[in-house]
């Protein structure tokens, strides 16, 4: 690698997003490492306003590259072919990355063959959130339990060697592209840990229906998944039956919670909790009948 060379390159799909999208740049412009060893990639996934537009907006920030096909893996894909770095930092457009983001990241793969970081949940306002920004303060982006319990991590925070991507291969589409992925590259004994430290923030999502259109797609792309292991169906339908079944046992942590202030939002939170929880237990087992 030459001294001219990024030594990491921040890899970020992009669909439909320009305003969190020029504040997810910002943030990277403002990292603690130094602006020579990075560069920042932005994939974009066919946005409506067009891809001038997306460079326009980005400037010398970015190189901003077409990812034709749909899909947040296929965009992903897109941004590694075009990255020149020996380190890929995988983050998505609406995640705000903390100063040392970067730096931390960097430092973790010391011990580390891949890894991933804390990703917080902000809200508009802790004391008033709604039904979905309560339900996301509590329960959204547990990277820790991601990583340490489930080994794998979302790729809204994750940092991979180029060595190791080339080994593990492209993320595919049409399925949970970060589980399989993470699982994949565990099959071939890489390790992967999880670094507190590599802090990113999303915003919860405000609206039912954002909340509910997630879901929706983590169940279709989950159920893909589940399907090619071995007794996949009955696997599912073990899990839809405890998904179905958390909210009993969770709304707990929900009036434990210090981010939400005050018991009208912890009841917000509890709403949401039993809302979107039933709404996947009918959704995972309507996949089953598919």
């Amino acid at each position: 690698m030459s001294d001219s060379t990024p030594h990491i390159s921040v890899i970020v799909p992009h669909y439909n997003d320009l305003v969190s999208l020029d504040h997810c740049l910002n943030c990277l412009m403002a990292q603690t490492l130094p602006c020579e060893r990075f560069e920042v990639i932005v994939a974009d996934n066919n946005s409506r306003c067009g891809i001038e537009a997306v460079r326009q907006l980005a400037g010398d920030r970015a190189n901003v590259v077409p990812a034709p096909i749909q899909g947040a893996g296929p965009a992903r894909n897109a941004g590694v072919e075009a990255a020149r770095g020996e380190i890929f930092a995988f983050v998505d457009s609406d995640c705000y990355a903390d100063p040392n983001w970067l730096v931390e990241g960097l430092k973790s793969l010391q011990t580390a063959d891949y890894t991933g970081g804390r990703v917080d949940t902000s809200i508009t306002d802790p004391a008033k959130p709604t039904i979905a920004e309560a339900y996301e303060a509590v329960f959204a982006f547990n990277f820790e339990k991601y990583i340490n319990r489930d080994k794998f991590s979302g790729t809204g925070n994750l940092f991979v060697p180029r060595k190791v991507f080339d080994v593990v291969g492209p993320f595919r589409s049409g399925v949970s592209e970060d589980i399989e992925w993470c699982h994949r590259a565990n099959s071939k004994g890489f390790r992967l840990a999880y670094v507190p430290t590599a802090i990113v923030t999303h915003p919860a999502r405000v609206t039912w229906t954002a909340l509910r259109t997630k879901y929706q797609r983590i169940v279709v792309e989950n159920y893909l998944l589940n399907k090619e292991i071995p007794y996949g169906r009955l696997r599912w339908l073990i899990r839809a039956m405890a998904v179905g079944a958390s909210p009993f046992v969770h709304m707990f942590a929900v009036f434990r919670s210090p981010r939400l202030p005050g018991l009208a939002p912890k009841v917000r939170g509890v709403i949401g909790l039993y809302a979107i929880r039933w709404y996947r237990f009918g959704a995972m087992l309507l996949e089953i009948r598919s």
